[in-house]
C-alpha cells in the first residue's frame, strides 16, 4: 500500500459500524484521512469513532437508513458540507437474504434492492455533479462474488450486487473522461455478521452466523486489501479464498458451474482440494 496516499481526503463509508465498513474506518484513519461514517447505528459509529482516537484523522458521523430512500438527497448535501467535498464514497453497507426465492415476499426483496442498490444509486447521482466539476473522485463499491454469480437462498441479495455491477461499470465508461474512479470490490466469505442479520422471506432476521462465514477472512486483511486495490485505481478486485474459484470457473466453463452450483460448491470445492492434497501426502510419504 502507498503509505499515507488517502491522508487528507475525505471518504464517506457507509455501513461503518461494523464488519468491512468498520474495518475500512481504522485503515483509512490510519491514513491521515478524513472520515464520514453512516450506519443506521448512532451509538455504534460513535464506538468506532472513538477507537480511532489515537489517530489524528478528522471524524464525523452521519447516520442513514439507505432503505428511507427519500431522505438521502438530503443526507449527501450535508455530507458535501461537513468537508466541502466528497472525494472517495464507500458503499459499503448491505443486507443480505437467506431463503428461496419461492418464499420471499415481494417487499423483502424491495427492501433487499433498495438497501443495497438504489440507496447507492441515490447517492453516487447526488455527489456525481461537485465530483464532475471538480474532475476528480473515486465511488469504492463493495459487491460480493455473488454479484458475479448467484447460488441457492440468496437470489435477493445477488440480484441486488448484480445490479451494483451494472449500473457502475455502465457510469465507468461515461465518467473515465472527467477522472473520476471506480473500483468494484469484490469479496468472498468474510467474518462478518452479514448472515446473521439476513432477510429471510417475511422479512425478519435469519439470526444465525454460518460455519463457513465464521472461517471468512478476517475484516481487517479485507480492509487493507481494498485501500491497496484504491491506491492503484483498480476497476475490480477479488478478495477470497476458495470461494473465488467459482468465479473464473463462471466465467470459463458455465455448463459446468452451473451444475455444480446447485449443491454446496464451496464444499465440493474444498473436497477437490483435500483431495489433492492427499495425494501431495501420499506421494511425499512413499518417496
Amino acid at each position: 500500500m502507498r503509505i499515507c496516499s488517502f491522508k487528507n481526503k475525505v471518504v464517506w463509508i457507509t455501513g461503518a459500524s461494523s464488519g468491512i465498513g468498520e474495518a475500512l474506518t481504522y485503515a483509512y484513519a490510519n491514513q491521515g484521512a478524513r472520515l464520514i461514517l453512516s450506519s443506521r447505528n448512532k451509538r455504534a459509529l460513535e464506538n468506532v469513532k472513538e477507537n480511532c482516537a489515537h489517530t489524528k484523522s478528522e471524524i464525523r458521523i452521519l447516520p442513514l437508513d439507505l432503505s428511507k430512500l427519500g431522505t438521502l438527497n438530503k443526507k449527501a448535501k450535508q455530507a458535501l458540507k461537513i468537508f466541502g467535498k466528497i472525494d472517495v464514497m464507500v458503499h459499503n453497507a448491505g443486507v443480505a437474504s437467506r431463503d428461496l426465492a419461492a418464499n420471499i415476499d415481494l417487499s423483502t426483496d424491495q427492501k433487499i434492492m433498495n438497501i443495497n442498490y438504489f440507496g447507492a444509486v441515490v447517492l453516487t447521482k447526488a455527489l456525481l455533479p461537485s465530483m464532475l466539476r471538480r474532475k476528480s473522485g473515486h465511488f469504492l463499491v463493495v459487491s460480493s462474488v455473488s454479484g458475479i454469480y448467484g447460488v441457492p437462498k440468496l437470489s435477493s441479495y445477488s440480484a441486488s450486487k448484480h445490479a451494483l455491477h451494472g449500473f457502475f461499470e455502465s457510469l465507468r465508461a461515461e465518467v473515465a473522461k472527467d477522472n473520476i474512479k471506480i473500483t468494484m470490490v469484490v469479496p468472498g466469505f468474510v467474518r462478518t455478521n452479514i448472515t446473521a442479520n439476513a432477510l429471510i422471506g417475511d422479512g425478519s432476521k435469519y439470526g444465525k452466523m454460518m460455519q463457513i462465514q465464521e472461517r471468512g477472512l478476517d475484516p481487517t486483511h479485507v480492509a487493507v486489501a481494498i485501500l491497496d486495490a484504491a491506491s492503484k485505481n483498480k476497476e475490480e478486485v477479488l478478495i477470497g479464498r476458495l470461494e473465488l474459484l467459482g468465479v473464473y470457473c463462471k466465467r470459463l466453463f458455465p455448463d459446468l458451474f452451473s451444475k455444480i452450483i446447485r449443491n454446496h460448491p464451496i464444499e465440493k470445492i474444498r473436497a477437490i482440494k483435500n483431495f489433492f492434497n492427499l495425494k501431495k501426502r501420499l506421494f511425499k510419504y512413499e518417496h
